[in-house]
């Protein structure tokens, strides 16, 4: 991806500055960027380069309201670095070894980006590691095994999928070519746990016209390089939030072919039965939203709707099988990276109004501290 080389430091001479760090011993061409102020961020337009100001839609679409209880404790919202340039709809964030990677996405003018930035809590820094092999956006991620993986993606804007994965190994900062997912798929939730790889659900269709949400489930065994059909979803979704916990996968909200048919539904997926289970549903109907896991909670951030951004920040209290509703988000993003590192959930990026006209390098993180 040599062509993205003159678009970062143009990104780098927007925003004015730079620092150089190392992501351990093999990151020797890893760089560090502040992205247009140390804390806050810019926002960029899909068919215009250059940044501009927040736009106006952005509040009249915001939405904050729940119908979830609120929780004794709300919380409250951290700004951190920005992003080293706008981005959105890379579809999930995940942690390797303490730090946030977000892979892909759209981003300067593209929808299919190779882009992979890594974020240090402790330092609050940003760092450019090697590209995606192949370019996407709404790439499915998750770590294993203390590898990376990329699952399948789009390669136009939120369609036309294709079948391609990748791992990424933080010694040596490369990638490599693993089996590909049995057919193209992009938006698949990717979840880790004990040894396997789960792909649930998606979006195929090289058109708008042909694309539609799936129910399928499979199951990749890095020893063997193979995937394998486990029991599909009870339905067909994708944008969703997907989190693993006691052994358990929790598939939370989502939408079916489009954010017009947005959903609450909460599914959980057993392994060991091989089968799905209901669960609370979320207060919230989205799709496009970020989640992680805290403390036996899942907190479950931001996504989009019908002209709405949703800044909702309602969290599921596993144990309980209940929903309470948290501090909202001060900048409602969707198709933004989300994970929890130690007590934080940290939110980078994503689209400020419905669709992907505008992306953002705002980053906040929550705590409940």
């Amino acid at each position: 991806m040599n062509d993205t080389l003159p678009s970062r430091r143009r990104a780098l001479r927007l925003a004015g500055a730079g620092a150089v760090c190392l992501l351990g011993a093999g990151l020797g061409m890893a760089r560090a960027q502040a992205a247009h102020s140390h804390h806050g961020g810019g926002y960029e337009r899909l068919n215009q380069p250059g940044l501009v100001p927040r736009p106006p839609l952005a509040d009249q679409q915001a939405v904050f309201d729940s119908p979830a209880p609120k929780a004794r404790n709300p919380g409250r919202w951290i700004v951190r670095a920005a992003l080293p340039l706008p981005r959105s709809e890379r579809a999930w964030a995940t942690v390797l070894r303490g730090r946030m990677h977000l892979v892909g996405g759209y981003g300067e003018q593209r929808v299919d980006r190779a882009y992979h930035h890594v974020y240090d809590p402790e330092a609050d820094r940003w760092i450019i590691a090697s590209p995606l092999p192949l370019g996407a956006n709404h790439v499915g991620v998750a770590t294993m095994g203390g590898r990376l993986y990329a699952i399948g993606g789009f390669v136009e804007q939120n369609r036309k999928p294709h079948a391609e994965c990748f791992a990424y190994t933080e010694e040596g900062d490369r990638w490599q070519r693993i089996a590909p997912l049995p057919a193209p798929c992009g938006s698949v939730a990717c979840v880790a746990m004990d040894g396997v790889l789960h792909g649930i659900g998606g979006a195929v269709g090289d058109t708008f016209a042909t694309k539609k949400s799936i129910d399928w489930h499979v199951a990749y065994d890095p020893r063997a390089d193979r995937w394998e059909r486990r029991a599909p979803r009870p339905t067909g979704r994708d944008h969703v939030a997907a989190r693993p916990h006691g052994g358990r996968i929790h598939v939370i909200g989502g939408r079916g072919d489009s954010f017009l048919t947005n959903s609450n539904l909460h599914h959980v997926y057993d392994p060991k039965k091989d089968a799905w289970e209901m669960r609370n549903p979320l207060p919230t109907a989205r799709s496009g939203h970020g989640a992680a896991i805290v403390e036996g909670r899942i907190p479950v951030m931001g996504g989009e709707g019908s002209n709405r951004v949703f800044g909702q920040n309602e969290a599921y209290d596993i144990a309980r099988d209940s929903w309470e509703q948290s501090a909202p988000m001060p900048t409602p993003r969707h198709g933004l990276g989300a994970v929890a590192i130690g007590r934080s959930s940290y939110g980078a990026g994503g689209g400020a109004v419905m669709g992907g006209s505008i992306q953002t390098s705002i980053h906040e993180a929550f705590t409940l501290e």
